[in-house]
């Protein structure tokens, strides 16, 4: 087999080694049922079983109450754009959007087709190299919401923030989703994409107070609407059956290495090792102010685009891949997600102390 090399790209991003194992097992057989769990029907009794362990996990590890749904929807945090205001705003109504990168822009933009949208704040200001610390609320917003980390510019917040009273919460946690303890409690609804944190592409998971599902608007298409998933635990329509055999098992990864609490620590300890080296570097700065950084996506520069690029050709020739920065950012970016090893952030800083002494 080709000796896998490190993996940087900001999604569809790294998968721990273990859960690629057994998964490659389970393509061919499930378990001793003979047939591959991608052809597994969604109604069996095999499929079934691993649904319910991906449930309990996921409960397990963020300790959602059953005052939640946990749903696995597809269509990415793009359609959840869409699908948050069209069951909880109504054109007489507004919503308060945290402005702190592209896809809270993206957000913000599919609920002004549905209702009016107040801009609680906003770093646009600096091209997004921060996290807004004051927040300015709308006149009774139905709900807040935000981007917990901000995977394109390196931002994240260290903490939720807090919504005016009578609105509830809302969170695109698609980047940083289960990398670190979270209080389900102060939300409404959490989402997110799986190709980061939890899985492969194509499934979505929406964590749903289940108060909301049924005030959510009835006139919508089926599919559209919370409460069809949830009366039909996520099964309305076939689901995507092997993205969520997939976070079954990252979940029961995250669980071996300590829960969220220890994921936090081993996140955190990866991302000062790059963080401490680019405080110093005289070659490479960070562009994301230093109280907002991430700890899932490291973006910096050199301050020359020609460097820039030769460092990218370099690294991926070293077996550093997916650097390149998004070009909003420009430079580069490192994706340091749960899966990827401590290892590969000290090879990394290890090649680029190298580079800066050789451009010096």
């Amino acid at each position: 087999m080709t000796a896998r090399i490190f993996n940087f790209s900001a999604g569809p991003a790294i998968i721990p080694e273990s859960v690629l194992e057994e998964a490659k097992e389970n393509l061919l057989s499930l378990g001793s049922t003979g047939i591959g769990i991608m052809e597994h029907s969604h109604r069996g009794k095999a499929f079934l079983a691993v649904y319910e362990q991906a449930v309990a996990r996921c409960r397990e590890l963020a300790g959602i109450s059953n005052d939640y749904e946990v749903l696995f929807l597809q269509g990415g945090a793009s359609l959840q754009f869409s699908m948050v205001p069209m069951n909880f705003l109504t054109s007489g109504q507004t919503a308060d959007y945290l402005i702190t990168g592209v896809w809270s822009e993206k957000a913000r933009e599919e609920a002004q087709r549905v209702g009016s949208v107040h801009e609680a704040c906003s770093s646009k200001d600096k091209n997004f190299t921060y996290i807004p610390q004051e927040l300015k609320p709308g006149s009774s917003p139905v709900y807040t919401h935000f981007t917990s980390n901000n995977t394109i510019f390196g931002t994240q917040f260290r903490t939720e923030p807090t919504p005016a009273a009578g609105s509830f919460l809302v969170c695109d946690a698609s980047s940083d989703i289960f990398s670190r303890p979270i209080d389900v409690s102060k939300y409404g609804i959490i989402y997110g994409g799986a190709q980061k944190n939890l899985g492969p592409s194509g499934v979505t998971l929406v964590i749903i107070r289940k108060d909301l599902i049924e005030r959510g608007q009835k006139e919508l298409p089926t599919m559209l609407q919370y409460r069809t998933h949830a009366k039909n635990e996520s099964m309305y329509n076939t689901p995507p059956t092997f993205g969520i055999f997939m976070m079954n098992l990252v979940f029961g990864w995250i669980i071996k290495q300590g829960g969220l609490a220890s994921m936090a620590a081993k996140n955190e300890a990866k991302a000062k090792v790059l963080y401490d080296y680019l405080d110093q570097s005289r070659l490479f700065k960070g562009t994301a102010q230093a109280d907002s950084r991430s700890l899932m996506n490291v973006t910096f520069v050199t301050g020359n685009e020609a460097i820039d690029q030769q460092f990218v050709s370099e690294a991926t020739k070293a077996g550093f891949d997916g650097l390149k920065g998004h070009r909003s950012v420009g430079g580069m970016r490192a994706s340091i997600y749960n899966a990827f090893p401590h290892e590969g952030v000290v090879e990394l800083v290890k090649f680029m102390r190298d580079f800066e002494a050789r451009q010096a």
